[in-house]
């Protein structure tokens, strides 16, 4: 088990980023939450297995179709058991 803690840079508003991510995220049977940033980035903040976290990275660098992601930055956090996927706000 592994936390990991994404911010993805791009054009990533308003191209269902968000919703798709979670989408992936529950189909991968992560937990954790994702969230559009004031700057204009998207936060991905994914915890489980690393074979299914090294799968949502992978997506994450491209992102939905009508996504431009230009940047996804990594940082390696302590699992916390947090349980579910939600959109946030």
């Amino acid at each position: 088990m592994a936390r990991w803690e994404l911010r993805v840079s791009g054009r990533v508003h308003g191209v269902f980023y968000r919703r798709s991510a979670e989408d992936l995220a529950v189909r991968l049977g992560l937990a954790g939450y994702v969230r559009n940033l004031p700057d204009g980035a998207v936060e991905c903040v994914v915890e489980g297995e690393v074979t299914a976290l090294d799968a949502f990275l992978a997506w994450a660098r491209r992102g939905p179709p009508l996504a431009q992601v230009s940047g996804v930055e990594v940082v390696e956090r302590p699992p916390t058991g947090e349980r579910g996927f939600r959109m946030l706000r």
